[in-house]
């Protein structure tokens, strides 16, 4: 058997994934990255690895694509192919059904329009500002003195919505933080944050003409309350994967790897 490997190096989460020759996953990890690349993305393949009895280290991999923010220090890695690529292409893998992507990333956001063959056909992508992306809520997660599954689920307990007007990540700390000190409701002001990333959420979809049949990809994909803000605003369902929403750049980096390596 032999067997087929993507690594994702993300900015915020290294992520690694291990198919076999059906394009089955056997192995899966996600480790918060280091400030060396090189060593998140060996950390993550060592663990991936040693979840799969027939391979000794990553050198054994068929073939391994590396992908992500630092797709350029995956060792051992035979090509480098873009997040937004494998993106898609592990999205489809999940679910073939999906064409249309919002990725939420640790530094950026894309809208991502899919082809019938996992290829991409479109997208649009805001990286020149950190609002609306996992940075951001983190700063919005330590301004309510809360982890992030905890800010995550609630907005979904707010009856109104308090706007946020910042739309600069430094600014809407220092906005969220006056509005708690004002002693207004958190589950209000939440749902404020999340309303207002779904708008931009939206814009990136729209401009890459990804609005129909889409699904969440990235870690932010977790939040219940932003899927909920962005299905607000699409006046759609988003498409629950069958997979971690995290893992779908390594997937699909792993399945571009099978697909050269077979």
């Amino acid at each position: 058997m032999r067997y087929f490997g993507g690594c994702d190096s993300g900015s915020t989460y290294t992520k690694c994934v291990i198919i076999d020759e059906t394009g089955k996953m056997v192995a899966d990890v996600t480790l918060k990255s280091r400030i060396n690349a090189v060593l998140s993305c060996q950390d993550a393949l060592d663990q991936a690895v040693a979840q799969v009895p027939d391979l000794n280290s990553a050198e054994d991999l068929t073939y391994l694509v590396g992908t992500g923010y630092g797709r350029n220090k995956v060792p051992f890695a035979d090509e480098n192919i873009s997040e937004i690529s494998c993106h898609a292409m592990g999205v489809h893998v999940a679910d073939p059904e999906v064409k249309a992507i919002i990725d939420i990333g640790g530094q950026d956001v894309k809208g991502i329009a899919v082809d019938t063959d996992g290829t991409v056909l479109n997208f649009a992508m805001n990286d020149k500002c950190a609002a609306g992306t996992g940075r951001f809520f983190e700063a919005m997660a330590r301004a309510f003195e809360m982890d992030l599954d905890e800010f995550s689920n609630l907005s979904l307990k707010a009856k109104n919505v308090i706007p946020i007007t910042a739309q600069c990540t430094v600014f809407a700390e220092s906005e969220v933080i006056s509005l708690v000190g004002e002693g207004k409701p958190m589950d209000e002001i939440a749902a404020g944050i999340e309303l207002s990333v779904a708008k931009r959420c939206f814009v990136m979809s729209k401009k890459a003409g990804a609005v129909d049949k889409i699904t969440l990809t990235g870690g932010c994909a977790k939040n219940a309350g932003l899927k909920a803000a962005i299905e607000q605003v699409l006046k759609l369902k988003v498409i629950d994967l069958p997979v971690d929403p995290q893992l779908m750049g390594a997937l699909g980096a792993a399945e571009f790897a099978r697909q050269k390596g077979m």
